[in-house]
């Protein structure tokens, strides 16, 4: 696709599937938005309780999950993250899962909406987990048209105040190579991606070998949509929504 040149925004929500999506797949890009001083929320559909090992207690699992987001969030300057609460391995695009989303968007009332791809990244399948794909399907309706159409969910409007809004701007993630139109130089972020990834020691352990293998996949984003060499990078699919 040919390249785009995002909007200016100054509010930003990150819609993910689980605790340590955003941080594999944009936290170095989002440091660099609160940096530039965008206001960044995120909202977590599931609290990440299926992983772990047979017997484990899975409400325990949980809330350390959510913990660790919550730290991972703050080493990149985002200090509003909301969990949904859905269960972890099932989450379906669904009316209600809109709903909740559209409230989330209505209450935050972001310029700008960042999620995961509906679409199969072939190119590496190990990351297109179904709960990822559904939540990009909801957060996609939500944006569009759910958010800033009146008449959807109007329960929202009578019952809990909340205006429509107006997303201007979509970031999907991880989505099929070809259709990302859009690369982040991270390299003076790479530091915090990294500390945000080593938040998540119930997923990474003691992260050994996490820098040499998150910088090599970085590295090779960058060539590909021509950086300079030594640059590092992450990459999105760019939709206006306006």
């Amino acid at each position: 696709m040919s390249p785009v040149t995002p909007i200016e925004a100054r509010s930003a929500l990150v819609v993910t599937a689980h605790p340590d999506d955003v941080d594999f797949g944009a936290a170095a890009t989002v440091a660099g938005w609160t940096d530039a001083g965008v206001e960044v929320s995120y909202c977590v559909v599931t609290s990440g309780e299926a992983g772990g090992e047979v017997g484990r207690d899975a409400a325990a699992l949980a809330a350390r999950r959510e913990a660790e987001q919550r730290a991972a969030a703050e080493v990149v300057g985002v200090r509003d993250v909301r969990f949904l609460r859905y269960p972890d391995g099932a989450v379906e695009p669904s009316l209600a899962l809109r709903r909740d989303i559209t409230r989330v968007i209505r209450t935050v009332r972001p310029e700008r909406v960042m999620t995961w791809s509906p679409e199969i990244n072939w190119a590496f399948v190990a990351t297109t987990h179904p709960d990822h794909r559904a939540v990009g399907t909801a957060t996609f309706a939500a944006v569009y048209p759910d958010a800033r159409n009146p008449h959807v969910f109007p329960e929202l409007l009578a019952d809990e105040g909340l205006e429509p809004w107006t997303v201007r701007e979509l970031w999907l993630v991880d989505g099929p190579v070809e259709r990302r139109n859009h690369a982040v130089d991270v390299t003076a972020t790479f530091d915090r991606k990294l500390a945000a990834l080593r938040s998540h020691v119930s997923q990474v352990g003691d992260g050994d070998g996490l820098d040499v293998g998150i910088r090599t996949y970085l590295s090779g984003i960058a060539t590909r949509h021509g950086l300079a060499n030594g640059l590092l990078a992450e990459d999105f699919q760019v939709v206006d929504t306006s």
